[in-house]
């Protein structure tokens, strides 16, 4: 019998486009024989996933499972909207945001987590999707934010259903104050993030390359007004204060007033509760960003398939 090396489990996973531990189970069923194991996985249903894994999935759903002080947000993607309608893709994206609560937000180890009531792991259930429903899917991020007290309030924008849609929002209130007014505001703040997408929680949270990229940017801008250097200065002032209001969470006013800083929000609140209350941190999972979607030419392939006929 072969010996079952990671390497060996890497270029079967390479070859058929299983998850690991299917690949780890089928050579170990298969004594360490290659062809054999994709011949294995082939029989189970789980290497058609192979044939679909180059094909671009951006759509699917963002997922979101809330226990009190603790929440977390997964986006589990496959090739078309039509299948986020579908309910066993709905149920594996409920799923997988639960089995992610009881992980730190690390989507590796969240894929290598077993899924309950099955025998497979997180990933492995993904690769069953993809051969049962017939696209490729990708469960592409989690994150979890939790509170030693307090809420983690949720939000999720053109849901589906409870808890799945296209947007969603955590938002981590820390406080000994009351849950449930904690949970109403908390959910208010989320609201604000899911429209008006801030980068960081606070001036302090702003990375120096974003902050000196804009800085070197609003410069340039000001010298072109031919002014002196001390009003460039205070012009740049006023415009890198302008940039943190748009950029930070605790800095923007408030979506549904209008006219409230979110920093003043939270400190209503705490007035409201009677104890402290720390926006910890938010975490915002949009469905698609960052993918590169392939743009197809409706028109043009109609022509070509006519020109074939």
């Amino acid at each position: 019998m072969a010996e079952i090396t990671a390497a060996l489990v890497k270029d079967l996973r390479e070859k058929s486009g299983a998850g690991m531990m299917d690949c780890k189970k089928a050579l170990a069923e298969t004594g360490g024989d290659l062809e054999a194991a994709i011949d294995w996985l082939r029989k189970k249903g789980l290497a058609a996933a192979a044939k679909k894994a180059g094909r671009v999935a951006a759509e699917g759903l963002v997922a979101v499972a809330a226990a009190g002080s603790k929440a977390a947000v997964i986006e589990l993607n496959a090739e078309t909207d039509f299948v986020a309608r579908n309910d066993q893709f709905q149920a594996l994206a409920e799923g997988i945001a639960k089995v992610a609560l009881t992980v730190e937000g690390d989507v590796e180890v969240l894929k290598a987590t077993a899924f309950p009531g099955s025998d497979r792991t997180v990933e492995g259930e993904v690769t069953n999707a993809i051969a049962t429903i017939g696209e490729n899917m990708n469960l592409r991020r989690s994150v979890s934010l939790s509170v030693a007290s307090g809420v983690v309030a949720s939000y999720v924008h053109t849901a589906v259903k409870p808890g799945l849609g296209k947007i969603g929002v955590l938002v981590a209130l820390e406080s000994e104050g009351d849950a449930a007014k904690l949970e109403e505001v908390g959910k208010q703040i989320a609201m604000h993030v899911a429209a008006a997408n801030p980068q960081f929680l606070d001036v302090a949270s702003v990375d120096t390359a974003s902050l000196e990229r804009e800085r070197s940017v609003l410069a340039d801008q000001a010298r072109a007004s031919g002014k002196p250097e001390e009003i460039i200065a205070k012009m740049l002032e006023g415009r890198i204060r302008k940039y943190y209001e748009e950029v930070c969470l605790l800095e923007q006013l408030f979506v549904i007033d209008g006219e409230t800083k979110i920093s003043k929000v939270v400190e209503g609140l705490a007035k409201t509760v009677g104890k402290p209350v720390a926006l910890k941190g938010f975490v915002r999972f949009a469905l698609g960003e960052g993918i590169e979607k392939q743009e197809t030419d409706f028109a043009a392939e109609v022509a070509a398939a006519a020109g074939k006929a």
